[in-house]
């Protein structure tokens, strides 16, 4: 890839969670691709929804890792850890239960974290 190209692909952004390719002016969401995308989309869909759902029925391995993704992304995805919840007529221990928080995004503070760690 070429300098030309490596520009213009840090300006469209790459869809990672690094907050330096968000512009404050216009606050406007990341561009989401692939499994976070699933994801975001499915937590919008079934909110709240709990962690077993999404990786026994749609097949999302390592939910609790794209939550995290699209929270350092700077979406507002809420996490409830439930002490039991009952999955498929079995007892599960300590799940997660996602839901989105208003505003969807930015998360309060997501912009002012970010500027403080540019004080440092």
């Amino acid at each position: 890839m070429d300098n030309k190209n490596k520009k213009a692909a840090q300006a469209v952004g790459t869809g990672t969670a690094s907050k330096t390719t968000f512009d404050n002016r216009t606050s406007t969401p990341p561009i989401v691709t692939g499994q976070c995308a699933e994801v975001y989309g499915l937590i919008r869909q079934l909110q709240p929804v709990v962690s077993f759902v999404l990786n026994a029925d749609h097949a999302i391995p390592e939910t609790a890792a794209r939550v995290h993704n699209l929270q350092a992304m700077g979406f507002n995805i809420l996490t409830t850890i439930l002490p039991e919840v009952e999955f498929r007529g079995v007892i599960r221990r300590n799940a997660a239960l996602y839901s989105l928080g208003s505003p969807e995004w930015p998360r309060p503070g997501f912009f002012e974290e970010d500027e403080s760690e540019d004080a440092d």
